[in-house]
């Protein structure tokens, strides 16, 4: 990389409901202060660097993908995001309790990235 030339990055986008509610910055908000940095750290790795693969990002199919985030105090966390009109959008996020990704979860951020992609 060229000193003094800012890597480009990919703008981060959280999804919003119809009612202007933005869930994945609310779950965030609500996560203690170190888990919302180290979430946000591995964010903006995927916005400076992307393309990246594991152990940070793992593709889930049809262009969904997660960042996976584990956490100072042992859990896991997960942010599921798409790409559209050359921005990130951040669908949904949670703390993983199980090895798969559950299902509902997985809906939820189909649901909202093909609200994003339907217009």
């Amino acid at each position: 990389m060229v000193e003094g030339v800012n890597p480009p990055r990919i703008e981060l986008v959280f999804y919003q409901t119809e009612a202007g509610n933005v869930p994945v910055r609310d779950w965030l908000l609500g996560l203690p202060p170190a888990n919302r940095r180290e979430i946000g750290q591995d964010l903006q790795r995927v916005q400076f660097r992307w393309p990246i693969g594991m152990p940070l990002v793992r593709p889930m199919g049809r262009g969904l993908f997660e960042v996976r985030t584990s956490l100072a105090d042992g859990t896991i966390a997960r942010v599921l995001f798409c790409f559209y009109g050359g921005e990130l959008y951040a669908v949904h996020g949670f703390i993983k309790k199980s090895q798969k990704t559950p299902a509902p979860d997985l809906a939820l951020a189909r649901k909202r990235q093909k609200e994003i992609e339907d217009g």
